[in-house]
């Protein structure tokens, strides 16, 4: 088969006017490529998207999808794309020389098969980023470039999806398809355990810092050195603090202090110090009977129901 070429120019239409499809539409824009079209479920949500975008087109139907495009993006909630998808190939209109992908991280390429058919090139197109709902499209933009996007497809989608990527000033991980979950479960502990894990840490902090205290501040530096550490080395070298330090004690006065003064994040604690000493168990620091040590410690401690039946 012969090698499908990308196009030097996108000439795309987004379906989904939220905060991702209405972002991404933005950065071609601003590369030199091109929106055509707009379309999402609410004229309302429609038009907005477009005017940001710097798009005349915007509607709630899918016939409005000017010929001439190239791209077509799906940016709606993944329970929306099959339906997207098999209106779309319901369409009178051959898709031949038009590339169709997804944004979708659980979904596969596998979804986009009634459009492929058709004679579209198609390809998943997850973008590894937060996009929060309350954010304005304008503090989202400046985080898009250099980002990677999750990919899967047939050939000649994977090839398309790489183009796409420069064009938007990214890169590719391609995930096998069999492992789409696990990709979007790393995905979602990379952005929304983390964002957690600053909620426990404020909740934390006013315990004992005075009202109003920019507890980010505070933490930022020890935050931002860890990441540096973890990502100049591996995670077991950059590890510290107590348990790689076999601090058995520490970690039970711990557990203590925050069972009288923050019960509900005691399983939280205790979970995430299970984690912390398989860590370090890897990375050599912890004798066989200090990780033992610390385990017993740690499983009483591992579900709400075990911390009640500890309180006094």
């Amino acid at each position: 088969m012969g090698r499908t070429k990308a196009p030097e120019l996108w000439d795309a239409a987004i379906i989904g006017g939220g905060k991702v499809g209405t972002t991404l539409g933005r950065v071609l824009i601003e590369q030199g490529h091109r929106v055509s079209c707009v379309v999402s479920r609410t004229t309302r949500s429609a038009r907005a998207s477009a005017e940001f975008i710097g798009c005349e087109a915007a509607g709630t139907e899918l016939a409005a999808i000017p010929g001439s495009v190239n791209l077509i993006l799906i940016a709606t909630p993944h329970g929306a794309v099959a339906d997207v998808v098999r209106a779309l190939a319901r369409l009178e209109r051959d898709l031949k020389g038009v590339s169709v992908c997804h944004a979708s991280g659980m979904l596969t390429a596998a979804v986009l098969d009634p459009v492929k058919a058709k004679g579209a090139t198609v390809f998943s197109f997850h973008p590894i980023q937060a996009f929060p709902r309350t954010f304005p499209f304008g503090e989202i933009v400046p985080n898009l470039r250099g980002i990677y996007y999750g990919v899967d497809g047939p050939a000649a989608g994977v090839r398309a999806a790489y183009a796409l990527a420069r064009a938007l000033k990214g890169y590719v991980i391609e995930v096998p398809p069999a492992m789409r979950e696990v990709y979007h479960a790393a995905a979602v502990v990379a952005s929304n355990h983390l964002t957690t894990l600053f909620g426990v840490l404020r909740e934390l902090a006013s315990t004992f810092a005075p009202e109003g205290t920019d507890w980010m501040s505070i933490y930022f530096p020890i935050i931002m050195g860890s990441i540096g550490n973890a990502r100049s080395a591996t995670p077991e070298v950059a590890l510290t603090g107590p348990i790689a330090r076999g601090g058995v004690e520490t970690v039970a006065r711990h557990l203590d202090a925050l069972g009288r003064t923050a019960p509900d994040l005691v399983p939280f604690y205790a979970a995430v110090s299970v984690e912390t000493t398989r860590l370090a168990t890897r990375s050599g620091a912890l004798a066989p009977a200090q990780k033992d040590e610390l385990l017993r410690l740690l499983e009483p401690y591992l579900s709400p129901e075990a911390q009640k039946r500890k309180r006094p």
